[in-house]
């Protein structure tokens, strides 16, 4: 199998790990997070501004670092994001371990973390393919999605045990000092090649990608589908702290057992993809019912039944993620990698803002259940709709 055969390549298996620890330190800060907004206000609505706001740098950023990661060596960018993101975490851990912390700080961080993320994560899955290779690439997004879904599973526990015990500030130190493996990885990788210089206007090199993406059959309507499951399906980050806390009222470990049910279902999911390998439209749509499912089903007025709803969202998911991913990678020249690939984060997290603040919005009019209801009815007529044909994909490129 490429995603084991992937972890005998030294340089590869020690960027795998070390991509991994960075994750998990992700993952506790993203539930120390969503713990800390409802500590500071109580409002579904004010976690999912934060939310929204640590998306909303994606409308801005993606498509300018999609045509930096065609134009300089990928390496260095991501050197440059990742140290980013520590010193953000780092700074965010001082502010509540001394008590100062407030609202605003919270929103302002958020901002800010989301911006180098939407600068990142076109570079990192540009960089992704050079490292491992094209013909080698499926291996490596299923390897990466299982490392991303095990530190999902892992981290939010971790993170929940740590809040008890310490509180939320030890959960962003923990997130700052799990980048610095990465950057030791990162400076031992070769300097990748430059790529073609541009004419200096870097929204003429972007169109170049927005035409692939609306021309080429297969990806317009793969980018549609991560469109409305962003929107409606994937804001687990609003959702599950709101649901915990306020429909269920958990603790800060109950809250945590919540969100790594979220990862158990979404490791499920990379499992597959690492067993089976090629992708598929019809794992896709799948993964759309799947989260269609998981919303309606939340619905129900039955509490012991939540863990196993959220694990079907993760299982959906990431069965979304991955397939959209390699089947966007696997039709994208190498040239225009970097442009196209900005367009799917764009697509991708751009939709965050709005479905983060639109899912906290219908928590606070209606209630956990009926908003609930409401998104996954409206995902499951999307995807009602993409049971129509797929068409024919055109001949990969060279």
């Amino acid at each position: 199998m490429l995603a084991l055969a992937l972890l005998k390549d030294p340089l590869y298996r020690s960027y795998w790990l070390a991509l991994f620890t960075s994750q998990m330190g992700t993952w506790m800060q993203s539930a120390a997070q969503g713990w800390l907004v409802l500590l500071l206000t109580g409002s579904a609505e004010r976690l999912g501004l934060v939310v929204a706001l640590q998306f909303l740098p994606s409308l801005l950023f993606s498509l300018p670092a999609g045509v930096l990661a065609d134009r300089y060596p990928k390496r260095n960018l991501l050197i440059f994001t990742q140290g980013g993101m520590m010193v953000l975490a780092l700074f965010m851990a001082f502010l509540i371990l001394t008590g100062q912390v407030r609202y605003g700080h919270v929103l302002l961080f958020a901002f800010l973390y989301g911006a180098l993320n939407a600068m990142d994560l076109p570079v990192r899955q540009s960089f992704t393919v050079e490292l491992a290779g094209r013909d080698r690439y499926p291996g490596a997004i299923a390897l990466n999605s299982f490392g991303f879904n095990t530190s999902r599973l892992l981290g939010p526990a971790l993170a929940g045990v740590l809040i008890a015990l310490f509180g939320v500030g030890v959960a962003y130190l923990a997130n700052a000092l799990s980048f610095l493996p990465l950057l030791f990885v990162l400076r031992r990788v070769p300097l990748g090649p430059r790529g073609e210089e541009g004419d200096g206007r870097w929204w003429r090199e972007a169109q170049e990608g927005v035409r692939f993406v609306l021309e080429h059959p297969v990806v317009r309507r793969v980018v549609g589908l991560v469109l409305f499951a962003s929107l409606l399906g994937m804001n687990f980050q609003t959702l599950v702290p709101s649901y915990a806390r306020l429909v269920l009222g958990l603790s800060a470990t109950g809250y945590g057992g919540l969100l790594s049910s979220v990862g158990l279902g979404a490791l499920g999911a990379a499992l597959v993809m690492v067993l089976t390998g090629k992708p598929k439209p019809e794992r896709l749509l799948l993964g759309v019912f799947a989260l269609a499912l998981a919303h309606l089903g939340l619905f129900l007025p039955y509490a012991f039944l939540v863990p196993f709803f959220l694990a079907l969202g993760g299982f959906g998911m990431i069965s979304v993620l991955i397939n959209a991913n390699t089947l966007v990678q696997l039709s994208v020249p190498d040239r225009i990698r970097g442009r196209v690939m900005a367009v799917y984060s764009l697509v991708m997290l751009g939709t965050g803002p709005l479905g983060a603040y639109l899912t906290g919005l219908l928590f606070e009019r209606f209630g956990g259940r009926l908003a609930a209801l409401l998104l996954g009815g409206c995902l499951l007529l999307v995807g009602l709709y993409q049971l129509r044909p797929w068409p024919r994909e055109p001949n990969p490129p060279a």
